[in-house]
């Protein structure tokens, strides 16, 4: 199925770019004039030559639709830049997307040489990867190996959910405002031990403990909630066997041990409602929110990259694709594995169905009895105004429901950020269709909708 008659839109594009200065560099390389040679096929490729400092001109090719399996574009061109993807590539889908120049007149060429030589390089390792994944296997794996080996995890897990037990029956003994004298180097090296226990999950939510303190006004109570939730989690890890398999599998998920997804696999038309990343000092990670058309299911996805690059997968908001997801096992998860995709993302007008302010958050609190770690839950909120919550000495602003007298306070994270303005924007003061996470610091908007017909609008 060619998808090349079906454009993207800018915002689409730039959605791509690892970072700022990116984006703001292929402004210049969008239009026509430092490209020659360049076309796109039916099958999704687009190639261009462009022009740069050197005497030879960049090549460079983009596989709209990435025949190895992941979702987003593949890249590939000649410049030394270890961005991914380059401005390069960047500023030559901007130009696909206008339809200017050769796109306009040439939709459905053949690729150069040296296009086609990398797209039959790609081919060939797809075709190599499927037949050893249909292929059995030569050493059939151990199970009585395996077994010892998760029983050694579990035992340094355990390990160190005691020590961690013991940290916070030393803190609470002492007192919570001791937590502002002793700094964030204990909880850090407690989060060190956490690692060495192999409970990734539970070392990254006592780094957000030690970040807590001197954090605000009320912060003891934050602390005491944070304390009392991972205390939750220790015990469920502790007194697992007499767990229900849902919320056990929940608990394994949250203290970080490796879980495969499992069940079949569910094809949909799966629209892309949202997609941000996350940064620590160690990695970035990328969350991608779908929704089926057909099945109603949301899903999430999430890509990891090093610390300051970009994760390789990539769908910008407004696109969907016709793809299998395979979701993971415990109470109350949504997240999935990306499987085959039978044809490129494409951008599409539609939108999810929304439920009114009350439903989202009488949702999110359903949902917390089988999962009491969750932070939000992702929801679509139909017919809904951007207001500053009331009051002379407020400056935080609410979703108010455009039919009824209920509102959701926006997060206050997310009322400093630049997409708050945009959502204004696009609302003037007229309900609007608005996706995002609900969940108990108040609502973060993620992508919105104007009323009637139109595309989405990433805000973040």
């Amino acid at each position: 199925m060619t998808q090349q008659g079906v454009r993207w839109t800018a915002d689409q594009v730039l959605a791509l770019a690892p970072d700022a200065p990116s984006r703001k560099a292929v402004s210049k390389l969008g239009v026509a004039g430092p490209w020659s040679e360049a076309g796109s096929s039916g099958e999704g490729t687009v190639w261009g030559l462009c022009k740069g400092s050197g005497s030879k001109p960049y090549q460079t090719v983009v596989d709209i639709a990435d025949i190895t399996g992941a979702a987003g574009p593949a890249y590939k061109c000649s410049c030394p830049s270890r961005k991914f993807p380059c401005k390069h590539a960047l500023g030559l889908l901007l130009l696909w997307a206008g339809g200017e120049g050769p796109f306009g007149s040439s939709p459905d060429a053949q690729p150069p040489a040296w296009a086609a030589e990398w797209l039959a390089a790609r081919r060939k390792r797809a075709d190599t990867k499927r037949a050893s994944e249909v292929a059995p296997d030569a050493a059939p794996a151990d199970p009585e190996a395996a077994r010892r080996r998760a029983e050694r995890r579990a035992e340094r897990v355990t390990a160190g959910v005691t020590e961690l037990e013991q940290r916070l029956s030393d803190l609470l003994r002492g007192g919570i405002a001791s937590a502002e004298q002793t700094g964030y180097g204990l909880w850090e090296e407690t989060a060190a031990r956490m690692v060495d226990a192999q409970a990734p999950g539970l070392a990254a939510r006592v780094r957000e403990l030690g970040a807590i303190p001197s954090s605000g006004p009320g912060w003891p109570v934050r602390m005491l909630e944070e304390c009392a939730l991972l205390h939750l989690l220790d015990q469920g890890w502790l007194h697992r066997d007499r767990l229900p398999e849902a919320l056990a599998a929940t608990v394994r998920s949250r203290i970080g041990l490796p879980t495969p997804s499992e069940g079949a696999a569910v094809r949909d038309h799966w629209l892309v409602l949202a997609q941000y990343d996350t940064a620590d000092s160690r990695l970035t990670t990328r969350r991608i929110w779908l929704h089926g058309a057909e099945s109603g299911r949301t899903a999430l996805l999430l890509s990891y990259g090093a610390a300051g690059r970009a994760p390789a997968l990539a769908l910008p908001v407004g696109l969907a694709l016709d793809a299998e997801l395979t979701a993971y096992p415990g109470a109350g998860q949504l997240r999935a594995d990306l499987g085959e995709q039978f044809s490129a993302p494409a951008p599409t007008t539609a939108r999810p169905p929304g439920v009114r302010t009350e439903q989202a958050a009488r949702r999110y609190g359903e949902v917390l009895r089988d999962d009491p770690w969750l932070d939000s839950w992702p929801v679509t909120l139909s017919e809904v105004i951007p207001t500053p919550l009331p009051g002379p000495s407020s400056d935080g602003w609410q979703l108010a429901d455009a039919k009824g007298g209920t509102a959701l306070p926006i997060r206050p994270s997310a009322a400093s950020r630049a997409g708050l303005w945009r959502l204004v924007a696009l609302s003037g003061g007229a309900p609007v269709t608005v996706f995002g996470e609900c969940g108990h610091e108040g609502f973060t908007p993620l992508t919105a909708w104007p009323r009637g017909v139109g595309e989405a609008v990433a805000l973040c």
